[in-house]
């Protein structure tokens, strides 16, 4: 809490701390960014591919198309955000998303599902996990996982609303007017964020990280981390950037075809359903991480043990007889409880062991280097599902392969996170 003297009274009177504002305002931007470009995804693929017939491989590589994309705009977003704010980039961005859904939905020739990845891939990402920390880095310090965590979980109810969503909306409407619909929503609701919320900063209101009072001495940090310059050679970031990048390599693979094996074995509803209840999942996951885990915890100890579970779920969904509609989703909901820490545990483990002005850069270029990686996992696994299963691949016939490569990745991943702790 602030206090101020008010101009036209000798009272004083005491302003609410504007962070909370800011985390619900970054919990709806990650919503709608990820309810559009990340979880709209596998909806799009297969759409696209019932409306045209075209190879599951050329869609597929659309959708690495898509992230490649996202991953160079990634780059840029520090600058951006340092220019124009993070509310407006989000807007333009929402723009942008919206014009190349509806090119994935209108699509009739293949160049034209190109421009639509390029568009698609290129705006989301300005309301993803960059912007999210970016949002949230000046309002919090001390208590900046449980602001993250909260905000995060926007990604996460994203999924859960807009995986099925999307389909009832595709099955009613058209993926047209669907995205249309969604579209303009998020326009709208991005441009009132960026005047009512992402506008404020601290010092334009006097406050304080965390709410503290002015007198508290300000959070220290250690200096002596490697300039962003040098990030390259430091252990520490290739660690890091290399668990978060075949992490979700594995993450994102899966997820882009989960929908599309689902769909044979639950129907399109009931799938549409699963994946938004992995995405419940991943919201429990992150809380018990916000919650349980001390200030003092071995932070890449918790990412590896939050892929280990991850892992146990892709090898469940491997071995799941197709009758199995329990073991499924036993095993979607273990998939799922790690989906929402493999973004929000990066962010915090490069806030312990970096100096507090590289933090956002070395942010970015985590993000970076993870999205251009996973980027390529949709047009691998649809190229191996394509070899072993071919138009038929489903769950328990066909994707063996496909989830064999996931939990080898997975546990790549868990080796770069505990490689990287401090010696």
């Amino acid at each position: 809490m602030l206090r101020v003297m008010d101009a036209a009274t000798p009272q004083i009177v005491t302003a609410p701390f504007f962070g909370p504002r800011v985390v619900r305002g970054a919990f709806v931007l990650a919503m709608c960014g990820w309810g559009l470009g990340f979880y709209g995804l596998p909806v799009y693929l297969h759409a696209v591919l019932e409306r045209t017939g075209w190879s599951l491989a050329f869609v597929s590589g659309a959708v690495t198309l898509h992230h490649l994309v996202g991953a160079w705009v990634v780059t840029r977003l520090p600058r951006w955000h340092a220019r124009f704010g993070v509310g407006r980039v989000a807007t333009v961005g929402a723009v942008v998303t919206t014009l190349g859904v509806l090119g994935w939905a209108r699509c009739r020739e293949p160049w034209q599902l190109v421009l639509a990845a390029v568009f698609s891939g290129g705006g989301w990402v300005t309301m993803g996990a960059v912007a999210v920390n970016a949002a949230i880095a000046p309002w919090y310090e001390r208590t900046r996982p449980l602001a993250l965590a909260k905000a995060y979980n926007g990604a996460s109810v994203g999924g859960v609303v807009f995986s099925p969503l999307w389909v009832s909306l595709i099955a009613g409407l058209g993926l047209s007017a669907a995205a249309l619909g969604i579209g303009v929503f998020t326009i709208a609701t991005m441009a009132w964020l960026a005047a009512t919320v992402f506008a404020a900063t601290p010092e334009r209101l006097g406050q304080r990280p965390d709410g503290d009072a002015a007198g508290m001495p300000a959070p220290q940090r250690d200096d002596t981390a490697q300039r962003v310059e040098r990030l390259w050679r430091d252990r520490r970031f290739q660690t890091l950037a290399a668990g978060m990048a075949i992490g979700l390599f594995a993450q994102i693979g899966l997820l882009a075809h989960l929908f599309n094996l689902l769909v044979p074995v639950l129907g399109a509803q009931h799938a549409g359903w699963a994946m938004g209840f992995a995405t419940a999942c991943a919201i429990g996951g992150r809380y018990v991480v916000a919650w349980a885990m001390p200030a003092s915890a071995d932070r890449r100890l918790v990412a590896a043990l939050a892929y280990a579970i991850q892992l146990i779920g892709t090898l469940l969904l491997a071995l799941a007889p197709e009758p199995s509609v329990a073991a499924i989703v036993l095993a979607i909901a273990l998939f799922g409880s790690g989906i929402g820490n493999a973004t929000s545990l990066p962010p915090l483990i490069a806030q312990v062991e970096f100096a507090r002005a590289d933090v956002s850069r070395v942010v970015a270029g985590v993000v970076a280097t993870a999205q251009a990686t996973y980027a390529f996992a949709p047009a691998v696994f649809g190229a191996l599902l394509a070899v072993s299963g071919g138009a038929s691949a489903r769950i328990g016939h066909g994707a063996g392969a496909m989830l064999a490569a996931v939990a080898c990745a997975q546990i790549a991943a868990i080796g770069c996170f505990v490689a990287g702790r401090r010696r």
